[in-house]
């Protein structure tokens, strides 16, 4: 608080309780501008593992059609036509930094290499969420099933994630418990709290310092972000939300908890997907551990932390555990597109073929933070125009071959990327295209992926 003059300006009591009241007492409030005529959906969903993979036993070591799907991802084989594994893709400005990979998986923006504070960029999600989003009750749904929002406003500012299932069950499906006019006048009050707060900023921002004065940007663009689902909700009080059939409600409103993770995890895909399947949203970020202190799997024997198992040292054991993590959190993957597939949309498409799903980590290995080479697979959207059934590798053309037997030279292709163009901001660009987003390029990238596309 250095830059701030203690003897000429003070926030009064009042309006510090004027800030708090908003953004404290304000739920989410769902929707976002008129209601627009209905538009095809083009769907996207983002998972995201922590601390990077056991890559010795992950990379597959043929490119092109003719691979062979390696040990974790060996489920992923009855998806072959609809998925492609990608290797060789890193994010250039976080080569060399361990901390905040999770943050910028989305953004691909500059971290400070001590883990420190830092203003991020918008995620390609909510851009998406400009075109999408506007056609659906909920703009985006930010999950996590351990850890936080993977999801960034245009300020850089992380958008909250919701990770109890009951709270997200309620959110989409939940019956309201007040009338449509109490729901009413309840927004309106909010609204001019919210006029209140935006003067009172106003007033002093002048009188403050830098630092503060970032601190009070950041506060402010929570507020308009706020402001303008508060405006929105009231257009969305006329469409009742949709109606699951009790088995479906009983379902996926149950009370679940980490004792049994995967019961858990897929309590979240299935929710994902009834949210897809009822148009209540056409954007889904989630992240499925945390960086820092989750991914424990008490189901197959695993009691330790991703992050712990992730620190190896080469110990046999430890390695043999955390093929076993992956292995795991790619079934979980596979589970998801399986209930994808199996719906059909009216036109009797599966609804897997307007869903894009990109699954990965910002880190390659965790040992000793390798952040290139990303374990990264894209599945799904056929009918946004992918083409899948194949092994994507930016490596092997300048590499020539793998050689995993070989432990310190494979962490080394996982540590510098062997194609300094092969940019994951690549990938996301794509992505944003094949959404109807009107990007030539996004954050660092050079290209879309046309090795990608039919």
């Amino acid at each position: 608080m250095a830059n701030l003059n203690l003897n000429h300006w003070r926030i009064s009591r009042r309006t510090a309780l004027r800030g708090l009241g908003a953004t404290i007492a304000l739920p989410l409030l769902d929707c976002m501008g008129a209601l627009p005529a209905p538009t095809t959906p083009k769907r996207s969903v983002f998972l995201y593992i922590p601390n990077g993979v056991n890559t010795l036993s992950w990379q597959i070591e043929k490119a092109g059609r003719d691979f062979a799907f390696s040990t974790p991802l060996k489920s992923l084989e009855r998806h072959r036509s609809d998925v492609t594994p990608i290797s060789g893709l890193h994010h250039p400005m976080v080569l060399g930094k361990h901390h905040n990979c999770d943050k910028v998986w989305l953004t691909g923006a500059n971290v400070p290499g001590d883990g420190g504070a830092f203003r991020n960029t918008v995620s390609a999600d909510q851009l998406m969420v400009e075109v999408q989003g506007v056609s659906t009750r909920f703009p985006s749904l930010e999950l996590a099933i351990e850890g936080h929002s993977l999801a960034w406003s245009k300020d850089g500012i992380q958008i909250p994630a919701e990770r109890n299932s009951q709270q997200i069950f309620n959110q989409l499906f939940g019956v309201e418990k007040e009338s449509k006019e109490t729901l009413r006048r309840r927004l309106s009050r909010r609204g001019s709290i919210l006029d209140l707060v935006a003067n009172d900023a106003k007033r002093v921002a002048h009188k403050l310092g830098s630092q503060d004065r970032t601190k009070l940007d950041e506060y402010l663009t929570a507020v308009r972000q706020v402001e303008t689902r508060t405006q929105r909700a009231d257009e969305w009080l006329n469409i009742p939300k949709p109606t699951l059939a009790g088995g479906d409600a009983s379902r996926l409103s149950q009370r679940l908890d980490m004792k049994k993770v995967a019961d858990y995890h897929r309590l979240f895909f299935d929710l994902m997907v009834m949210a897809l399947r009822t148009d209540s949203t056409r954007v889904i970020s989630c992240m499925i551990c945390s960086e820092s202190n989750g991914g424990a799997i008490p189901d197959i024997g695993i009691s330790q932390t991703r992050h712990g198992l992730s620190h190896h040292n080469g110990d046999p054991e430890q390695l043999r555990r955390l093929t076993q993590t992956d292995t795991f959190l790619v079934e979980q993957l596979s589970y998801f597109l399986d209930e994808l597939k199996a719906h059909k949309e009216a036109n009797g498409q599966p609804l897997l073929d307007t869903t894009q799903v990109l699954w990965g980590s910002g880190m390659a290995y965790g040992h000793s933070h390798g952040n290139a080479n990303l374990p990264t697979l894209l599945a799904g959207g056929r009918a946004l125009g992918y083409q899948h059934g194949q092994h994507l590798d930016f490596n092997l053309p300048k590499l020539g071959q793998y050689n995993v037997a070989d432990a310190n030279a494979h962490y080394r292709v996982c540590s510098r990327p062997v194609d300094g163009d092969a940019r994951l901001s690549n990938l996301l660009l794509t992505m944003l295209q094949r959404a109807d987003v009107k990007a030539d390029r996004f954050q660092d990238s050079v290209r879309p992926l046309q090795e990608l596309l039919a």
